[in-house]
């Protein structure tokens, strides 16, 4: 299995993609040319995600591979159908919906960076994601550590 990575350019916000080597030292934007460092470890190539090559820090969340604008459009559309379909729209969304979770594969997201891991070994080691450590990690700059907050 091998790991893939997509980073947000600290510069443009575009994404910059990656596949993990011990030899990586930055990522260069293909958009703007801005350079970042990456830190990658044998875990990463060996597809174990442990810590962020961009941020270092250890707390990532789960979920599935599906662009969330084209879900809101999809949304939108039904809504609109709905109209004239007398609700059948949404049930066909569902359908849809529920097709994708089962055949997409999940991907880890880093809390702190939003860095996007694909092909990760040890997702099943990954919590979904978490409202609360996400507020604390984005506003208060709060670090987990890599453990799950529970209350």
């Amino acid at each position: 299995m091998t790991m893939n990575m997509t980073l947000t350019c600290e510069n443009c916000g575009s994404g910059v993609h990656l596949t993990p080597g011990t030899d990586i030292k930055t990522a260069e934007c293909k958009i703007c040319n801005h350079t970042q460092p990456v830190k990658f470890n044998e875990t990463h190539v060996k597809a174990e995600l442990t810590d962020c090559p961009c941020c270092s820090r250890k707390d990532f969340y789960k979920q599935k591979d599906f662009n969330r604008k084209i879900g809101v459009a999809l949304f939108v559309i039904a809504a609109v159908l709905s109209i004239w379909t007398y609700g059948i729209s949404f049930i066909v969304l569902y359908a849809m919906d529920l097709l994708l979770y089962r055949k997409l594969p999940e991907i880890a997201i880093c809390y702190k960076c939003n860095s996007i891991f694909r092909g990760v070994s040890n997702i099943l080691d990954i919590h979904g994601f978490n409202h609360e450590m996400n507020d604390r990690i984005v506003y208060a700059d709060h670090d987990f550590k890599g453990q799950q907050l529970e209350h």
